[in-house]
């Protein structure tokens, strides 16, 4: 579903990622961990389209079509969703407009019928009701009040309402509590587990991956790629650490 061949890229003349090559494919759950500056962030940055990151060589596929070669708002049509580690607030915009604006556009553009009003908030409130997200705070401005929990939840809501093909998800547990860690883990799990979808994970820590349970685990290091394993991999890097553990890549 995604291959990304001697990624290269930089920002403002400094190279972050160094001939990353990574394959993910459909009905797969890859985990990417990585020391901090490792370039994890600029891999989901770059992915996503986001402008300032300047790709020097390589080519990333998506399902058969070139990714780089679309804008931002293309590949989100294509199917591909990004989640923020730290999800931006949008003040004077609701959640509901907000969302039922981008699904609609995400559906013209695949030539599909926008949902009226009253089936668009039938699919709010059942995403809501499995992250165990306030229906109510579906009305709020786009995570202005919010806690980092209910922010990470909501993106998760985002996530539901707009049915990727393919998640790449920047550090999704950073400022969870155990309890949602949980809903938000189990979140991805409902919405994401499925033959024609996958998941591209980063995070920090193994207590994600408890709940989600991923197919594979890559380190990332200095923008590369250094070791690919099983979930055995992130149980050794929460008890050995990563100095011990790439000493052996």
């Amino acid at each position: 579903m995604l291959k990304i061949d001697n990624l290269h890229a930089e920002i403002d003349g400094k190279a972050i990622l160094n001939g990353l090559t990574l394959t993910v494919p459909a009905g797969e759950v890859h985990a990417i961990m990585g020391p901090n500056g490792a370039g994890k962030s600029t891999l989901a940055y770059v992915l996503g389209g986001r402008p300032g990151y300047e790709v020097t060589q390589g080519s990333v596929e998506f399902n058969g079509v070139d990714l780089l070669d679309l804008e931002p708002h293309e590949r989100a049509a294509a199917g591909l969703f990004l989640g923020f580690q730290y999800p931006v607030e949008i003040p004077g915009v609701s959640n509901l407009q907000f969302l039922r604006e981008a699904l609609n556009a995400q559906r013209r553009a695949r030539g599909e019928e926008a949902l009226t009003g009253g089936e668009f908030l039938k699919l709010a409130k059942d995403r809501a009701g499995l992250l165990k997200l306030d229906p109510d705070m579906l009305k709020r401005h786009v995570n202005v009040g919010f806690s980092g929990g209910e922010k990470k939840r909501a993106e998760m809501v985002q996530m539901g309402i707009l049915d990727p093909k393919f998640a790449v998800l920047d550090e999704t547990d950073s400022g969870l509590d155990i309890d949602a860690l949980r809903v938000v883990g189990d979140g991805i799990n409902a919405i994401m587990r499925a033959p024609d979808k996958a998941v591209l994970l980063i995070t920090h820590y193994q207590r994600l991956l408890d709940v989600v349970k991923p197919d594979k685990v890559s380190i990332l290091s200095q923008g590369r790629i250094v070791q690919t394993g099983g979930p055995d991999l992130a149980v050794r890097l929460e008890s050995e650490g990563y100095d011990a553990v790439m000493a052996d890549a």
